[in-house]
């Protein structure tokens, strides 16, 4: 089964794709956004092309598990994708996945060019990803 995921943010959307038997996601190229709304063709393509059992989407929470002031955003953009594309989208928490996306790309080869910088979104996709296939699947 494949899902997507997608690292919610105001101006970049992380996105990844992975499935249940390897319980792995790897990072596609992240969408621009304007206040939180990505190119929706984009979407759409990304959904056709994966054909996706349903999506995840980061629920970004405080350490203490309150919500932040994107939660909300983040819970709209996850209720956009499934009026838009009538599929199931499931939010999972996210708390910490950008520092430990930081950490993987800064470990794999240093964290110094704007082009290794911008894939922290889709890294923390696919963290988001892989916790809840560790956690649901």
């Amino acid at each position: 089964m494949i899902i997507l995921a997608f690292d919610f943010g105001i101006k970049k959307i992380g996105v990844a794709v992975g499935e249940n038997i390897t319980k792995r996601g790897r990072p596609l190229k992240f969408l621009h956004a304007q206040n939180g709304h990505p190119d929706w063709n984009l979407v759409k393509y990304l959904i056709h092309f994966w054909k996706p059992k349903f999506i995840i989407v980061g629920l970004p929470l405080n350490i203490n598990g309150t919500k932040q002031t994107i939660t909300k955003k983040s819970e709209a953009f996850a209720h956009i994708l499934y009026t838009k594309f009538k599929i199931i989208v499931k939010m999972h928490d996210e708390r910490l996945t950008t520092v430990e996306a930081k950490s993987i790309l800064f470990n794999k080869s240093g964290f110094k060019s704007l082009k290794k910088r911008e894939r922290i979104h889709s890294y923390a996709a696919v963290i988001i990803l892989e916790s809840w296939f560790n956690e649901y699947d």
